[in-house]
C-alpha cells in the first residue's frame, strides 16, 4: 500500500476484527485477518493488542486449544464505543477524500 497506516487506523481496524465474535479471537488470527487489508507483521501488533489492552479497550483471556494456551482478545465496553467513534470518523474521513478523487466536490 503506498499510504501510511497510522496508529488509529491500526486501532481501529484491530478492534474492528475483535469486534466480530463476542468471545474474542487470538492474536494470530487477527494478525492474518489485518493482513487481509494491510501489511503486518506479529512483531507490529503485538504492542497495538497491548496498548489498547492498557487503555481498557480490550480484555485478555487464556483459553486451551489442542493442550496450549491460547491468548484471546475480547472487546470492552470501553473499546465497542472507540470502534463505533473509529467508524463516524472513518465514514466522514473517507467522504470527504472520495469527494475529492471524484472531481474535488464541496465536503
Amino acid at each position: 500500500m503506498v499510504f501510511n497506516t497510522g496508529a488509529a487506523l491500526l486501532d481501529a481496524i484491530v478492534l474492528a476484527i475483535v469486534s466480530r465474535k463476542a468471545e474474542g479471537t487470538y492474536g494470530y488470527k487477527i494478525t492474518q485477518e489485518v493482513r487481509q487489508v494491510i501489511n503486518l507483521s506479529e512483531s507490529t501488533l503485538y504492542p497495538v493488542l497491548r496498548r489498547l489492552q492498557k487503555d481498557d479497550c480490550l480484555e485478555v483471556y487464556d483459553m486451551e486449544c489442542a493442550g496450549r494456551n491460547r491468548r484471546y482478545y475480547k472487546l470492552t465496553p470501553k473499546g465497542s464505543a472507540q470502534l463505533h467513534l473509529y467508524e463516524a470518523e472513518w465514514r466522514k474521513y473517507s467522504e470527504k477524500i472520495t469527494g475529492m478523487f471524484e472531481g474535488g466536490a464541496n465536503v
